[in-house]
Formats: structure tokens, C-alpha cells, sequence
């Protein structure tokens, strides 16, 4: 690691985050509508096209983290890193199935949230809160890291000082970082990410282009790079006695490998942020068209799971994985491609942080402060509301990442997507069926939760005694899996078997306020709500 500031590098990072700033000031004049409602703050007026949806959801899944970890993941253990090139490639075609469907019936209907679907669809305000505290739960963390992505970039060019820096000088690029976030979401609502994505994923697209060419020229071409990693995978960890890792997952791992990127595939879309993104196009046939171009984004995915390994030959040290990327582009990368490079990273966090923000808060306010603290809010209120809470959501991710090891931040994360998984049965289910009894798919929702929870909580790993992982033995099997996929069958086979139950006792059901048609309305049909007036907006259908 280079000792001091790298200047130049550091001037870049400081063009590239003055120019989003200002994008993201302006986002608010962008297409700016007359009325004030979580419409046009929260979901950009419904009004994005096919390319800026690609960009928006790229800039939402395609996240700082994900440029920072997966290739981490592969510095650290080998080609099991892999799983996120897999997982990314088996859900599409799964969003393709269902993601449609939503939009009709919520541009149909003026849902924002996936928890107003769901109350809209099983007539349960109970189901539609466990899914709201569920989706706000799982996204916090998620935020939390966005925020150590750009800290592991500012770190690596030498801002902030040593250790021993007294902690505000430390962290104070990280305050103004997070303060500019803030003010920029604010004003701007989720145009902002929309319009600064642009510029993200052209960053990420050229720095990925060069480096998959550049840097194994400067090493000596991908078999010595290959050669040097497996080298170093053979090697024991002293910390578990074993190698530390492999090109390719071991038979045992086989199992771990495939539910991990199977459930990860199934929880993908059912994070708050990928939904916002989502509801924020302009037509069904917009989501169609995306589905089917987003896997460009796999094949950049792959690539920069590659990085992982020419860290390894490159002979980057680090005792923080996370910083392996960030190191390797400061050694390889003359000091004003660096820049470009850190930039890419930095704004790949600002960019989902903000879409990350916007869905909490809206679940917030659209499935507990209106459903249960002010039902007749009307919509100026719910966007103020909205807006508040976008500010306390990102608060309380900055305070977990500069109080807490940021080990919890990344094991919190990966609770997140053992949490997130348990809403699929009750959201992608009522997308086709209401045959699910509510009270059962509660039921398996908490069974889902206590079990994942309980589960994760029980791993241990040489670092830490709990929630060290995500997998553990699955029961009846006796293979390692993804806890998240087990606690997710155990959620179905609660609700199948509880629903029986119920339909043979003739518990009361909710009341359906959708209808056949819905799920297959597009913005042109009668009836579809694309701009709803300031009298009805956010109100029960």
C-alpha cells in the first residue's frame, strides 16, 4: 500500500463526485410534475423509459458492494465467489414471470410498495406490515455497506489519516459524502439515482473494459494469473488448518454453492429497492424489454469477479478483503486512471444508497405511519414524511458503520437476505394465486424469520461466534445449504399445510381488491393509474 495522499487520484474522485452532485441538484427540475406525492417523489412520476429503467436497476443491483465483495469474495476462497454470476443469470428469467404482473396491477391500483400490494391482495394489514418491517430490516444494512464501499475506496487513497487520526478527521470525507447523499435525495426524490446512474454505470463499464485487458498484460496473461492464484489457494490457513480456497468449488461445497445462488436468485427482486425501481417505469412493456436486457449486466459481473484473482498474482496484501479491488486499481492503474476507477466504486454506492433510502421510507410511511398512525394523510404529507424518514434511514446507516465492526455490517447484510426471502411466498405467490390463506402466510412468513434467524445465529467462523456465514446443514439432507432457501421451504410447507387447515375451518379470508384484469393492464388501458390526482393519491382501492 502507497503511503500518503494520492493526489491525482484524489482530484479525480473530486471532479467525478462534484459533477453527480450537481446531477443530482438538478434531477429535481427533471420532468418535475405540479402536484407533491409519493408518485413523483418516490417513484420519479412513473415516467422512466427503457433506458433509464436499465440504468436505474442497474445502478440498483449492480451496487459499490458488489464491485467491492464479489471480488473479494474470490481473493479470498476462490471461484465459490462465483455464485453471484449464476444467481444473477437465473433471475431474470423468474423476474420476467412476475415482475409484469406487478406493475399492471400497481400502476392499476397506486401501490408504491410491495407491502401495499399485499394488503391490497389478502385484505391483511398484519401480512402487509410483517412484509414492510421485513423489507426496512433487510435494507438498512444494505445502505450500511454502500457506505463501507466508499469508505474502503477513500481509505486506500489515503483520506482520513492513520488509525490514531482522531476519529472526526478520520471520517469526515465520509460525513460529506453522506450530508451531500442526503441533501441530494432529498430535494430530488428517486430522479436523482435515475439521472446519476447514467454516468455510474459508464464508469463502471469503462473501468471493468480496461481492466479485463490492461492488468493481465501487466501480469503476464490470465495462465500465469490462474497459475499464481491456485498457487496461493493450495496454501494452508493457519486460522482453519485447511487450504485457503480453490479455483474450483470441492464436491462438498457443491451443495452450499448452488442453494446459495438459487436463493439469492428468488430474494433478488424482493428487496424494497429493486421493486421502486421498478414501479418507477412507464409501461408493463418497458419491465418486459428490461428483463431481457439486464443479463448485460451478468457479463460485467463476471468479468469483475475475475479481478479477484489478478489481486492474488498481483501480490496485493490486505488484511481487510474489501480493500483488495481498491489496492489492486491504486497499484496497477496509472494515478488518474485510479481516480476513474475510485470514482466508479464511489458513485456505485451513492447511486443504490439513494434508491435504498427511498424505498424504506416508503414503506414506512406507506404501510405504518398511514396504515396505523395517520390514516388520513394526504399525499403532501406522506412525501414529507417520505422525505424525513429517507434522512433517518441514511442516518442510521452512517452510525452503524462508524460505531460498529464492519464485519456486523457485512453478516447483518447476509441476515438481510435470509429476512428478505421470507416476503417471496406472500408477494410472487399473490402475483398468480389467492388461494394462500393471510393468516398462513403469516404464519410461515415467522416461521421463516425464527428459523433463519436462529440458524445464522448458530455459525461460527474463525473471526466470530455467531452469524459468521450463511449456510449451515440443511435437515433431512445432511448437505451444507443456504439457510435463507431452507427457511424459505419451511415458510412454504407452513403456509400450504396451515392454509388447508384454515380453508377446512372456514376462517374468515380477506377481502381481494383486485381483479383478473389488473395483472395484465398497461398504461394505455381504462383504469390504470399512472398520475394519480392529489385528492385519491395513496388512498385504499
Amino acid at each position: 500500500m502507497k503511503d500518503g495522499v494520492n493526489g491525482v487520484a484524489l482530484a479525480v474522485f473530486i471532479f467525478f463526485f462534484l459533477a453527480v452532485t450537481v446531477m443530482g441538484f438538478l434531477a429535481a427540475r427533471w420532468r418535475k410534475a405540479e402536484n407533491d406525492s409519493l408518485d413523483e417523489w418516490g417513484l420519479g412520476g412513473r415516467s422512466f423509459g427503457t433506458w433509464v429503467t436499465w440504468f436505474l436497476l442497474g445502478g440498483d443491483l449492480y451496487t459499490a458492494y458488489t464491485f467491492v465483495a464479489v471480488p473479494a469474495a474470490i481473493y479470498a476462497a476462490g471461484a465459490a465467489g462465483f455464485f453471484a454470476v449464476p444467481y444473477t443469470i437465473l433471475v431474470y428469467p423468474l423476474i420476467f414471470t412476475f415482475l409484469p404482473r406487478l406493475w399492471s396491477v400497481s400502476h392499476r391500483h397506486g401501490y408504491v410498495t410491495t407491502s401495499d400490494f399485499v394488503r391490497g391482495r389478502f385484505g391483511s394489514k398484519g401480512l402487509s406490515l410483517a412484509v414492510a418491517v421485513t423489507g426496512i430490516l433487510a435494507t438498512m444494512p444494505y445502505i450500511a455497506l454502500q457506505l463501507v464501499g466508499i469508505q474502503a475506496v477513500l481509505d486506500v487513497m489515503g483520506v482520513g489519516g492513520g488509525e490514531n487520526t482522531n476519529w472526526f478527521v478520520k471520517d469526515l470525507p465520509l460525513l460529506i459524502a453522506f450530508g451531500v447523499l442526503a441533501a441530494y435525495t432529498y430535494s430530488s426524490g428517486l430522479r436523482a439515482p435515475a439521472l446519476i446512474a447514467f454516468v455510474k454505470d459508464t464508469l463502471i463499464y469503462i473501468v471493468i473494459a480496461v481492466a479485463i485487458i490492461y492488468i493481465p498484460i501487466k501480469l503476464g496473461g490470465f495462465d500465469d494469473i490462474f497459475a499464481k492464484a491456485g498457487e496461493a489457494f493450495s496454501q494452508t490457513n493457519p486460522a482453519t488448518g485447511k487450504p485457503r480456497g480453490a479455483l474450483a468449488p470441492a464436491d462438498p461445497g457443491q451443495w452450499t454453492y448452488a442453494t446459495l445462488a438459487l436463493g439469492s436468485a428468488l430474494a433478488l427482486f424482493m428487496y424494497p429497492h429493486s421493486i421502486t425501481a421498478t414501479l418507477s417505469s412507464r409501461s408493463r412493456e418497458v419491465i418486459r424489454r428490461n428483463t431481457t436486457i439486464l443479463p448485460l449486466y451478468s457479463l460485467m459481473l463476471g468479468l469483475l469477479a475475475l479481478l479477484g484473482f489478478m489481486a492474488i498474482a498481483a501480490g496485493v496484501k490486505v488484511t481487510n478483503g474489501q480493500l483488495a479491488i481498491p489496492q489492486l486499481f491504486e497499484d496497477m492503474f496509472p494515478s488518474w486512471f485510479a481516480g476513474v476507477a475510485f470514482a466508479a466504486i464511489g458513485i456505485g454506492a451513492l447511486v443504490p444508497a439513494a434508491i435504498m433510502s427511498i424505498a424504506a421510507a416508503n414503506l414506512f410511511t406507506r404501510n405504518i405511519y398511514k396504515d396505523f398512525i395517520r390514516p388520513d394523510a394526504t399525499p403532501a404529507q406522506e412525501t414529507k414524511v417520505s422525505k424525513l424518514v429517507s434522512l433517518l434511514v441514511k442516518v442510521g446507516a452512517l452510525v452503524f458503520v462508524l460505531t460498529m465492526d464492519k464485519t456486523v455490517a457485512i453478516n447483518f447484510q447476509l441476515l438481510g437476505g435470509i429476512w428478505i426471502l421470507q416476503t417471496f411466498p406472500a408477494l410472487v405467490g399473490g402475483l398468480f394465486t389467492r388461494w394462500f390463506h393471510r393468516w398462513a402466510l403469516l404464519a410461515g412468513w415467522a416461521v421463516g424469520m425464527i428459523y433463519g434467524t436462529f440458524a445464522a445465529y448458530g455459525v461460527a467462523s474463525p473471526t466470530q461466534k455467531h452469524f459468521g456465514g450463511s449456510s449451515k446443514e440443511i435437515p433431512g439432507i445432511g448437505e451444507i445449504g443456504y439457510i435463507g432457501l431452507t427457511a424459505f421451504v419451511l415458510n412454504v410447507l407452513v403456509a400450504v399445510v396451515l392454509t388447508f387447515v384454515l380453508k377446512a375451518a372456514k376462517a374468515p379470508d380477506g377481502i381481494d381488491e383486485t381483479k383478473p384484469e389488473d395483472y395484465t393492464a398497461d398504461a394505455g388501458d381504462p383504469g390504470v393509474q399512472v398520475e394519480l390526482p392529489p385528492a385519491t393519491a395513496g388512498t385504499s382501492h
